[in-house]
């Protein structure tokens, strides 16, 4: 066995089998098992009581996370004239319209986020199949098709995150990183969590906050109470 598994099953001791823990002592234990010498990330797995094959169950959304996620993202900007200009005050790495999506179609992908102008929308769809696959398509549901290029760039560089459930009803986010410490971890936590409960869909039955699961890059699981979400 590697060094790397010994370490991880010695970690993975500390988190009792079945166990869900109250938020607090989860977000403190899942920070006693960072155990690798970068600054992990850690994530949140939330299950929800819904069936994404029905288009009317589907939970998609955005948020800014009150403390960020811990690292520079890059934003990439398709706009042209006056939004260009706006776009780059605000903050954007990359601003462009045919040129970018040109560099696009040849193979260059240097860049985490990318916000469109509603008129740039019918040139970047032909670029569907290449960012689609990778979650950095636009998409007017997130707030990164608008002509608020501004705001969009803003929010992305202050820790905006996108989720969406997967066909299992599981919603998968980065909450920040283990060097935020308990408190701040805590309040990013609370912000996805009252995000996505504002988000039930109406047709949804029975429990819709069903499971909850914190880990860093490198550690084991550890679950959550969701009753301890509702009481905070």
């Amino acid at each position: 066995m590697s060094s790397k598994g010994k370490s991880y099953l010695e970690v993975k001791k500390k988190v009792t089998p079945g166990k869900r823990y109250p938020l607090r002592e989860a977000v403190e234990l899942v920070l006693s098992t960072a155990r690798a010498k970068f600054d992990e990330t850690v994530d949140t797995a939330i299950r929800l009581g819904v069936n994404p094959q029905h288009a009317d169950q589907m939970v998609r959304g955005s948020v800014v996370l009150p403390h960020g996620l811990g690292k520079t993202v890059r934003v990439l900007v398709f706009a042209k004239g006056d939004k260009e200009k706006e776009a780059l005050e605000a903050g954007a790495d990359i601003v462009g319209a045919d040129d970018v999506i040109e560099k696009i179609k040849g193979g260059w992908l240097e860049f985490d986020r990318a916000v469109a102008t509603p008129d740039m929308m019918g040139a970047v769809g032909k670029l569907g199949k290449i960012l689609g696959p990778r979650g950095l398509m636009p998409n007017p549901k997130v707030g990164t098709v608008t002509f608020d290029v501004a705001r969009a760039v803003q929010e992305l560089k202050a820790g905006k995150v996108e989720f969406r459930v997967e066909k299992a009803g599981i919603v998968h986010t980065p909450v920040g990183k283990v060097s935020f410490g308990a408190d701040k971890l805590m309040e990013n936590i609370m912000a996805v969590i009252e995000t996505i409960l504002k988000l039930k869909p109406a047709s949804s039955k029975g429990t819709y906050l069903k499971g909850i699961a914190l880990s860093t890059t490198m550690g084991p699981g550890i679950k959550v109470d969701p009753l301890s979400v509702k009481n905070i």
